[in-house]
């Protein structure tokens, strides 16, 4: 069983995630800020149109970080169920796929911004708060495109 988190050393929490239906096909990305206690500061979703899960996790990365950013958060702990980004951001995996690396270099160059950042890995089910995001996305989508 995973040692507990202590997020007391963090101004919030953001849990990441992408997804797509198909890959590539309708893609989206969601984030979801809390406190350190749980409490909701902001939640994040956009639609990307046809993109690829990657595209679409690395978005959801970034979009949190920027909403961050603009909270004034100084220390963050973010949470993704993307072993690729969180790999991939650690430095333990290289970004060679080019439609990945614009978004590497936008997400190095934002977590620059915070005094003290954490990103880890969680599985699935500890980051259903994005993903619900992720999903209402892409259904609100869905159902714009039926009308």
């Amino acid at each position: 069983m995973p040692t507990p988190i202590d997020f007391a050393a963090f101004d919030a929490v953001m849990f990441a995630d992408g997804g797509s239906r198909g890959n590539p096909g309708p893609a989206a990305s969601g984030a979801v800020l809390v406190t350190s206690a749980g409490e909701l500061i902001e939640e994040i979703g956009c639609y990307l149109g046809r993109a690829t899960n990657n595209v679409a996790e690395w978005t959801a990365l970034c979009i949190g970080l920027e909403a961050g950013l603009r909270r004034g958060i100084k220390r963050l702990a973010v949470r993704m169920d993307s072993e690729l980004v969180v790999k991939q951001m650690s430095g333990e995996y290289r970004v060679k796929h080019v439609d990945l690396q614009p978004l590497y270099s936008r997400a190095r160059a934002l977590v620059r911004n915070f005094e003290r950042i954490e990103i880890k890995h969680v599985p699935r089910k500890q980051n259903a708060l994005a993903d619900a995001v992720v999903n209402a996305v892409l259904d609100q989508e869905a159902a714009a495109r039926i009308s």
